[in-house]
């Protein structure tokens, strides 16, 4: 259904999220000035105000530019009023001010819903203000490409520069609600090799890096294979850990040997999952905060779903997603991904000190 919709996005005429943030209002409070951004960047529309795209939002805000925002929830819309944001009822009222709009939303149907959908982005139809979009969600490459291809058949009200057609970039992020605070992020971008030079200004204004992944589609399909490789690797890491401290091996101990061998990885020595090993990360406060396992279902199901339509064989990911749902169903849905340690493998808490 959310492909089909996406098809027929020609023949809509309306368009739902918009959000407009006015720099100019912090530079003097902040100490950030906007002149050294292109006049084509300066207005940037962001859309999709939750955990991860209010700080994206409020970094660009910082780094001096003109944004407006627009989210469904009226609370964060009023907080961002409060500081002096300019908010819009609708997407479509976003695009209108700006120069670029960028999408941070839960899942492909929602991303489909603020373009396409009834007072979405592209509510005028082919003619459109905004000369660049940036989606920043996370979902699947076909949607991804389905929508860069509606997108560059528009044409521009106003010519930016040497672009008189829109264009569109897959920018999925990866990192933690607190590297999105940092601005510390890394973007995996999809699409023109020409949009994503011109855009990458704004990308290192909310991270420390973007990489360009190839044509439009590919940054949705690496963030996928990213964190199905994150799935398995922390299932694979509290396997082992829960296994050694049933056959007497300290978590602690297998984890020192882990990280100076041929184990290591981001799961065992940045990331650990052993309740006590490690401050800083979930698994130090009862799973709190962090990746959801949740939202890993989420991801898994989206990896599984593109590896069916490639032809490809992913046993490894597809048990990773049966654990994460058994886990979800078990009522540990919203805790960090990292908790299948002790609430699925049984592993123990270890004292720092052990």
């Amino acid at each position: 259904m959310a492909i089909c919709k996406l098809r027929a996005l020609s023949s809509l005429s309306s368009c739902k999220f918009t959000f407009t943030i006015s720099p100019h209002r912090f530079s003097s409070i902040r100490g950030f000035s906007s002149s050294h951004i292109p006049s084509m960047l300066e207005n940037v529309g962001f859309i999709g105000l939750g955990h991860m795209g209010s700080r994206m939002a409020k970094n660009l805000i910082k780094a001096g530019y003109r944004v407006t925002v627009h989210d469904k929830n009226s609370d964060i819309m009023k907080k961002f009023s409060e500081m002096g944001i300019s908010t819009k009822g609708t997407p479509f009222e976003v695009a209108e001010t700006s120069d670029v709009v960028i999408t941070m939303l839960p899942s492909s149907s929602h991303v489909i819903d603020v373009y396409a959908g009834t007072n979405g982005l592209l509510h005028g139809g082919k003619l459109l203000r905004p000369w660049l979009f940036i989606d920043s969600s996370t979902i699947d490459p076909q949607t991804s490409r389905n929508l860069s291809t509606t997108i560059s058949n528009c044409v521009l009200k106003e010519k930016k520069d040497n672009w008189e057609t829109p264009a569109k970039l897959d920018a999925p992020v990866s990192g933690s609600v607190i590297a999105a605070e940092a601005g510390t992020l890394t973007f995996m971008v999809g699409g023109s090799e020409e949009a994503y030079q011109a855009a990458n200004l704004l990308f290192l204004s909310m991270g420390k890096s973007a990489i360009f992944c190839g044509k439009a589609g590919n940054g949705s399909a690496a963030k996928i294979c990213n964190n199905l490789a994150m799935a398995v690797s922390m299932l694979g890491v509290s396997e082992a850990l829960a296994l050694g401290q049933c056959l007497g091996v300290a978590a602690s101990t297998l984890s020192k040997i882990f990280n100076c061998s041929s184990a290591r990885c981001w799961s065992s020595d940045t990331y650990n999952p052993v309740p006590g090993l490690m401050e800083g990360v979930p698994s130090s406060r009862n799973y709190d905060g962090g990746f959801s396992s949740k939202l890993m279902v989420k991801d898994l199901n989206l990896a599984v779903a593109s590896a069916k339509e490639a032809g490809h064989r992913c046993p490894f990911t597809s048990q990773a997603q049966e654990i994460y749902t058994e886990l979800c169903m078990d009522g540990h849905d919203v805790k960090d991904f990292s908790c299948a340690f002790r609430h699925y493998y049984s592993g123990k808490d270890e004292p720092v000190d052990q």
